[in-house]
């Protein structure tokens, strides 16, 4: 009985379909960016859950250019919040058109309150000299990396080794991405709370 079993095994084994072979999963071909570029640091990487980079390759450069400016931007004004907060703040007077005139000291820290304690010339005047900035002396060069809007006519910090070079550029890029979410916070926490570091304590010094 049993060797009529085993023969029966082989006779169906050898009328058994060839095995196919499943063929590898497809990868999403990023064709804007791919890990390993400035920005894919980990854990993330590359992180494109709505595949703009696949959809529209054209505009990477565009959105580079913007994340690295706005993320520059962030630190200045994540920074000021520090600064002015500790008490230090120029001398002098910010206005003198407003009346009374406004002196430095004047500007409450924070971000909300130094917004709306700054007049709408002052607003005016650092609109039109961050834009005409931004068109002139630091405009972007097409045929320089994102970021880079001084080349040769200043002489900026460069680096000579690829991995210090890439490590700088990676951190400026997280740190703007942290200071961009940190100063939308900051704002968020003070028009609510007052304070724009809740919960930690902000007693702004005069």
């Amino acid at each position: 009985m049993q060797a009529i079993m085993f023969a029966l095994v082989a006779v169906a084994s050898a009328y058994q379909a060839p095995l196919s072979v499943r063929a590898p999963a497809s990868v999403v071909h990023m064709s804007a960016i791919t890990p390993g570029d400035v920005g894919t640091t980990r854990p993330l990487g590359v992180y494109d859950p709505l595949g703009l980079m696949t959809k529209m390759p054209d505009k990477y450069r565009r959105w580079q250019e913007m994340e690295i400016k706005h993320g520059r931007i962030a630190m200045l004004a994540t920074l000021h919040v520090f600064i002015t907060g500790a008490g230090y703040k120029w001398d002098g007077y910010c206005s003198y058109l407003s009346f009374p005139p406004i002196k430095f000291s004047d500007i409450p820290g924070g971000t909300l309150g130094s917004w709306a304690a700054l007049p709408q010339a002052g607003w005016a005047q650092i609109v039109c000299l961050v834009a005409i900035l931004d068109n002139s002396l630091f405009a972007q060069d097409p045929d320089l990396e994102p970021g880079d809007v001084v080349g040769d006519r200043i002489p900026w910090v460069r680096y000579s080794d690829p991995a210090v070079r890439e490590y700088k550029l990676n951190a400026e890029r997280n740190n703007g991405r942290a200071a961009m979410m940190g100063i939308i916070g900051m704002m968020i926490h003070e028009g609510l709370t007052g304070n724009p570091v809740w919960p930690l304590t902000f007693e702004p010094v005069v």
